[in-house]
């Protein structure tokens, strides 16, 4: 029985009831967080602030706009706000109301659900595996052409690899052309030297049916708060802002934003390095050991155990160690010995290995 009850990673309440482990004593692979936790400072800040929460929050999100324009270097006009990037995700949907959304499978749960809950038909390309699960460019344009909106992963999860420069404006083109909304999904996009991001941010006033979504919550480690955000088009943005429920991003999210933003270049780079250092020590390990890995560049791996160890087995085997690895069998286009697990820091990934080799080894059952 799979632990991703609710569709997602990071469940540690249902951790523990099936393993009778406190949850804050497992280690987490199954949700993809920044080993660094937040920026410093950002607990004193927010103990500050604490006093604000007798008051509204700011419905128009001002103060964080500005200072995100500025980060951006984009216009306030084309910014919104969101309880998290899925809510960004949502707000596209209601305020464009597609009637067919498509995905580039394997990919997000959220881009599927959401579609459905909303009332869209989702129609679907499925990534190749000697593509790294990317679709050929062929294949996405095909999939732009039969739908009224498509969400593309950069990069994607759970494969983590990202399409080139040239791919999106390709895809971005497509959509201007077969009047299309195209939502790129960049929430982990800050774990990837900036040198190498593949992002089309510099020239969305090129493309008025192109939506980037991004997030805070990973990469400043804030998941609890629940923090993202929209670049589209100034009329994009007041559509999707003319959907949300006033006051969906609460007091303390807005201002932990705005000392996230203000963290600094070291912190950026300690874990832009950090990430790459582990990442490509897991691979090596894993590779040892049988398993396979895909190239990814974000804080996560996916891996295809060896033999006939199924996702369902090793989670439940190394669930009982305290460690939490993500299913993927339930990604359309993976298989029933593929999981996700993220980077961490290098004694947490010391451990990862230790267990899985005990759990190859014979302790442990499939």
């Amino acid at each position: 029985m799979i632990l991703e009850v609710y569709g997602h990673g990071g469940d540690l309440r249902t951790a523990s009831a099936r393993y009778g482990i406190p949850a804050d004593q497992f280690i987490d692979f199954s949700a993809n967080i920044n080993p660094l936790g937040p920026p410093p400072g950002l607990f004193d800040r927010l103990r500050e602030a604490l006093p604000t929460i007798t008051s509204y929050p700011d419905p128009g999100h001002r103060a964080f706009i500005s200072r995100l324009a500025e980060t951006l270097d984009t216009e306030e006009a084309g910014l919104v706000i969101g309880n998290g990037a899925a809510e960004n995700m949502a707000l596209a949907l209601l305020a464009l109301k597609p009637e067919k959304v498509g995905v580039v499978e394997p990919c997000f749960s959220e881009y599927k659900t959401l579609s459905e809950q909303f009332g869209a038909q989702v129609l679907s390309a499925y990534g190749r595996e000697k593509l790294d699960f990317k679709a050929s460019p062929e294949e996405v344009e095909e999939l732009i052409s039969a739908s009224d909106f498509v969400f593309i992963g950069q990069p994607n999860n759970p494969n983590g690899v990202q399409y080139s420069l040239d791919e999106l404006r390709r895809f971005a083109e497509a959509g201007e052309r077969c009047r299309t909304y195209i939502v790129v999904d960049e929430a982990f996009i800050d774990f990837i030297p900036r040198s190498e991001r593949k992002s089309l941010l510099k020239e969305i006033g090129r493309y008025p049916r192109l939506i980037l979504i991004r997030s805070l919550t990973k990469f400043y480690a804030i998941p609890g708060l629940r923090l993202g955000y929209a670049v589209a088009h100034p009329e994009t943005a007041a559509a999707m802002r003319g959907k949300q429920v006033t006051w969906s991003v609460n007091s303390l999210a807005l201002i932990a934003g705005e000392a996230c933003l203000a963290a600094g270049q070291e912190y950026e780079e300690e874990t832009i390095s950090q990430i790459a250092r582990q990442r490509a020590m897991l691979r090596k390990e894993l590779d040892g050991m049988g398993c396979r890995t895909w190239p990814g560049e974000a804080n996560f791996l996916l891996v295809r155990l060896p033999g006939d160890w199924t996702a369902a087995g090793m989670q439940a085997a190394l669930g009982a160690k305290g460690i939490l690895v993500r299913s993927c069998a339930m990604y359309p286009g993976l298989g029933e010995r593929d999981i996700r697990i993220a980077v961490k820091d290098r004694d947490a990934c010391i451990k990862l290995l230790d267990a899985l080799k005990q759990v190859l080894n014979g302790e442990g059952g499939k």
